[in-house]
């Protein structure tokens, strides 16, 4: 039995997703952040040292990194339909999307969540113009340019492809949901309606509503 140790408002809802697609038995162990400091509570290191998730056990395996976790569900579980073959033009295009979501794409996100928090940090009111110009100076001239190259990227692909890969959901879909979430709180997308697109037909998909269902809805922190 897989159980799936699922942390409240994290990357792990895609994990629980990619299980109700592939309509396997799974459980799910939920976690709780701590209020104060939303990071994941000290039980998560029973599982593995960092202490995050998401993480599964499969027996007496332990896969922790939602790019190896997918991976190893599709291989194990999925068949050819989640695995495509390496001679396969499909194969080298998930590959690429599975990676880059966290490789390329998340990092940007999480920078413009902590440097749009920096403003509102505890600090002597003297210094808060100073952090206040630092970080939109940040914002303006790095993070929203980069931010605006790459969803430009996604959204050319996504106006030529239902899904990611193919006509129905794969791998990377589910790895890129994570951080399209992400991106439709930190961002504007009203100039990308390939990815609005992709972002309602994943929550209208039955599989995705049982998974919001058991493991609770994503709030993609702002």
């Amino acid at each position: 039995m897989i159980t799936v140790h699922h942390l409240e408002n994290s990357r792990s809802l895609r994990i629980v997703w990619m299980l109700e697609e592939l309509g396997i038995d799974y459980q799910i162990k939920h976690y709780k952040r701590d209020s104060k400091t939303m990071l994941a509570p000290a039980e998560l290191k029973a599982i593995h040292p960092l202490g995050k998730s998401p993480a599964i056990t499969d027996g007496e395996t332990t896969i922790v990194e939602s790019g190896a976790i997918i991976e190893y569900l599709a291989r194990r579980y999925g068949g050819e339909a989640w695995q495509p073959p390496a001679d396969d033009s499909r194969w080298l295009e998930e590959r690429y999307w599975l990676h880059y979501a966290e490789g390329s794409l998340m990092p940007l996100l999480v920078m413009k969540l902590i440097f749009g928090r920096i403003p509102q940090s505890p600090m002597p009111f003297f210094a808060k113009p100073i952090a206040r110009g630092i970080s939109g100076k940040v914002i303006g001239s790095f993070i929203d340019p980069q931010l605006d190259t790459h969803l430009a990227q996604i959204e050319q692909h996504l106006s030529a492809n239902t899904w990611f890969t193919g006509d129905t959901p794969g791998c990377a879909d589910i790895m890129m949901s994570f951080p399209l979430q992400a991106a439709s709180a930190r961002a504007n997308l009203d100039h990308y309606p390939g990815i609005r697109r992709f972002l309602e037909q994943m929550e209208q998909r039955p599989a995705y509503q049982r998974a919001v269902d058991k493991a609770g809805p994503l709030s993609p922190m702002r």
